[in-house]
């Protein structure tokens, strides 16, 4: 293995300009990638538990209904009585437009704000009795939401009805966008890199025909002649893994924990664990990129 290691670090020295190279256009490749993972994570954290399964949520009044610029169909300092919560219901369930109906207690409603917003600031503001209890409806066609929000507008007992898709659609587009761009740009950097690695091989083979020359005669194994080459790469992707992964981690804590989170908070963000899988994939395709054409390069070029 010390000849190995030698070979590793004579390799390194003689392509100094290369390596550094590819560990540049690897860093951000990366980079790109760890952050379209986490666009990804952000997407699926926004949309939540309930946005492929809802197209409508029918808000019932609170106490402090009555008065506002939405006040629906709700009386003064009365919130929405159990027959007019069953009837809500039934009216909903008989609709030939409508799938399913799940009824969400101000319970539910406080439990799922708590799981949402677990690292918020003003997680403890908000109380169940403040929560708004509400049903949430499945359309059998999302398209045919007209009849259905119209007819759950004139119900007694009914703050607001709110066509989630009209919301959030516009949100996801732009979001989608994002994260299939970044996801794009990385794809072709990470094509760059891969091609820069089997150049940089290519290159140092070629130095070095005469020693590998040299060991063939003597009997050295493929893996042998190989594994020089094979750490060069491995080094330069473990020196882009760890930038990049530092770089992911420190944008994840700036841009998101500090500005983001503090900002918006009216938005779920992607967590820790969240950041940390996506630097747990910078670094398996890290690996994989630098292996695969390392191994790839010196099955055609090591051949004396």
């Amino acid at each position: 293995m010390r000849h190995t290691f030698r070979e590793t670090l004579s390799g390194l020295k003689r392509n100094v300009s290369m390596t550094i190279a590819v560990i540049v256009t690897m860093t951000v490749s990366l980079t790109l990638f760890g952050l379209s993972l986490m666009t990804f994570a952000e997407v699926d954290q926004v949309k939540g538990r309930w946005y492929d399964k809802i197209e409508i949520s029918v808000f019932l009044c609170t106490a402090d209904s009555a008065g506002t610029s939405d006040s629906g169909n709700c009386e003064p300092g009365q919130e929405t009585s159990e027959v007019q919560r069953e009837n809500i219901k039934k009216r909903l369930e008989s609709n030939p437009d409508v799938e399913t109906v799940y009824y969400e207690s101000k319970q539910d409603a406080y439990d799922a704000y708590r799981e949402t917003y677990a690292d918020s600031p003003l997680l403890d503001s908000l109380t169940v009795d403040q929560m708004q209890d509400s049903f949430r409806v499945k359309l059998v066609d999302p398209q045919n939401y007209q009849g259905v929000v119209a007819e759950a507008s004139s119900l007694p007992g009914v703050q607001k009805v709110l066509d989630l898709h009209q919301v959030l659609d516009p949100i996801f587009s732009v979001l989608n966008g994002l994260k299939w761009g970044t996801m794009g740009m990385a794809g072709l950097l990470l094509l760059a890199a891969m091609l820069q690695i089997g150049n940089t091989i290519r290159m140092s083979a070629f130095t070095r025909r005469r020693e590998i020359g040299i060991m063939r005669l003597v009997g050295a194994s493929n893996t042998y002649i190989m594994l020089p080459f094979l750490l060069e790469a491995l080094f330069a992707a473990l020196v882009a893994i760890v930038i990049s992964g530092s770089a992911l981690l420190s944008m994840y804590e700036f841009i998101v924990v500090r500005n983001a989170k503090l900002s918006i908070q009216s938005l779920a963000w992607i967590t820790w664990g969240d950041a940390w899988t996506s630097v747990a994939g910078v670094a398996l395709v890290g690996i994989v990129l630098s292996i695969v054409p390392t191994l790839i390069t010196t099955r055609r070029y090591l051949r004396v």
